[in-house]
């Protein structure tokens, strides 16, 4: 048994409306200690039809919590999924429909994803004293692969998880006519980048653009759908651990990580905010110091004011043709 979660931490009866009859689905929701855990206690510890747990790797902690959320009366199932293998993603679309009483999801929480280890993005390796030239070479070369390869797989789990699991629950839920929400988790980097990090920067700043992209592109079926990005603070995860006390790193925006359960907490407040407030929303979870040990968290709407200037150099020799 590897559930370590503090149960009693994620029951929120103020915000018990935000999810209470809904039929939940959350992509990367397995690891134990994880931000999708908390997204799976807070919504089938509050009110959920359903929810649906998800999971690639980490079938271990995903079973865990599944049991530990049917052993609170909770109408919860695993769903083990690559969502970056789009056959994979959809052969688990009718079971999850089935154990959802027929019907698809009506809240999606698109959490999948991944960290880098981190590298120097742009430079390549110092030289080491007394080493050859063809060393040298090979030393760069297979250090270059290795942090491409890394980035394209935090890419691949988010901008294509992101987009197959939109194209797929949006598609079933105008299929049959039935609202739904869509949740994207970033993170504040993608405003405001870390070093060492560029695939992650990258590929949560893309993940901000999807609910303008669908909302362009359902046209008439708009109405049905409704969806948001969230970008987070540093919080307490085991992808996090080792920076908890390394203040360099996470300072820069909060005085302490925040625990999973105060994000969750966070989450639901914003989740029980009436739709037309949030939809197509890009929304910041600050974390501030209020006096002594205490934190004072609250959100932030983030707002692109695109601008589009001339250049007088062209525009005042146009191309003719």
């Amino acid at each position: 048994m590897t559930y370590t979660a503090p149960t009693d931490a994620f029951r929120f009866d103020e915000y018990r409306s935000a999810v209470e009859g809904k039929r939940v689905f959350i992509t990367g929701a397995g690891k134990d200690g994880g931000i999708g855990q908390a997204f799976a206690l807070s919504t089938g510890l509050n009110g959920a039809a359903s929810v649906g747990v998800h999971f690639h790797r980490s079938y271990e902690d995903g079973f865990d919590l599944v049991n530990q959320l049917r052993a609170e009366g909770v109408n919860a199932f695993p769903v083990q999924a690559d969502v970056t293998n789009l056959r994979d993603l959809w052969a688990s679309r009718s079971y999850v429909i089935e154990q959802m009483g027929g019907l698809p999801p009506n809240l999606v929480i698109c959490n999948s994803g991944l960290t880098e280890s981190g590298y120097s993005f742009g430079r390549a390796l110092k030289e080491e004293d007394g080493e050859p030239a063809a060393v040298r070479r090979a030393r760069v070369r297979q250090h270059f692969l290795d942090n491409l390869d890394e980035s394209r797989l935090v890419l691949d789990t988010k901008i294509d998880g992101f987009l197959a699991s939109t194209h797929l629950w949006a598609g079933e839920a105008v299929h049959h006519n039935e609202p739904i929400q869509l949740v994207y988790v970033s993170s504040r980097q993608a405003i405001d980048p870390g070093p060492a990090v560029p695939g992650y920067a990258i590929s949560n700043w893309a993940v901000l653009q999807l609910p303008k992209v669908l909302k362009v592109n359902l046209g008439r079926s708009s109405d049905l759908v409704q969806s948001f990005s969230l970008m987070f603070p540093f919080i307490r995860t085991g992808m996090t651990d080792e920076y908890v006390d390394n203040e360099r790193v996470f300072g820069r925006w909060q005085p302490r990580m925040l625990e999973p359960s105060e994000m969750a907490r966070a989450f639901m407040a914003l989740l029980a905010r009436p739709g037309e407030e949030t939809d197509n929303g890009m929304f910041e979870l600050m974390v501030d110091p209020a006096g002594d040990d205490d934190i004072e968290v609250t959100w932030r709407q983030v707002k692109f004011n695109l601008a589009e200037e001339p250049l007088l150099w062209s525009a005042e020799n146009p191309l003719r043709f």
